[in-house]
């Protein structure tokens, strides 16, 4: 098999490597979701010592700057309250925490959330958080040059390893929202 992006050596539908992936990422993948086939989710295998974006795209192709997408945990405070919520920008952009993510959850304040929260609240490793499979409760915010890229690259919920989805696909998760101003 040979990936829609990208040039890796270890290609596979991800349904076929379910082993490799965190429960709540394997469950989702098996299931489908938005009318979105399992087999449309391509699993390859990486180093997890290059994980990080700009090792990464060193590594496998700098092209993959304009096709690979950051998923990253955010924390919204409203007096006592906090809110988690996930946010998919495009790597080479940052993620408008304190106005597009602020203003969309209605908090009066936002940061990204401790490494110990998102791992934990998610079940998936730091550096490979994924849309896949995050708790439903969860907002999930998605850039919309996220959602128009034909293929996408994104975290598998681990370190090692990626999975490359349709963009249109991320914006049928659950939850969902296509939020303008998030990638800035």
């Amino acid at each position: 098999m040979r990936a829609p992006l990208g040039t890796f050596s270890d290609v596979f539908p991800a349904a076929d490597r379910l082993d490799l992936l965190p429960p709540p990422v394997a469950d989702t993948v098996r299931a489908g979701w938005g009318g979105v086939p399992a087999e449309s989710v391509v699993h390859v295998d990486t180093d997890p010592e290059i994980a990080d974006t700009a090792v990464f795209v060193e590594h496998y192709g700098p092209e993959l700057l304009d096709t690979s997408a950051n998923c990253v945990v955010v924390a919204g405070k409203r007096g006592g309250d906090s809110t988690l919520a996930a946010c998919v920008v495009l790597s080479r952009t940052r993620v408008d925490v304190n106005g597009a993510v602020r203003k969309h959850l209605g908090t009066r304040k936002a940061s990204f959330a401790p490494r110990d929260v998102a791992v934990g609240e998610s079940g998936m490793e730091y550096g490979g958080i994924t849309p896949i499979g995050l708790p439903a409760a969860w907002p999930l915010l998605i850039d919309p040059a996220v959602a128009r890229l034909e293929w996408v690259l994104i975290g598998s919920g681990r370190r090692r390893g990626k999975l490359i989805v349709p963009g249109k696909a991320l914006a049928a998760l659950p939850g969902a929202v296509v939020l303008d101003g998030l990638g800035i």
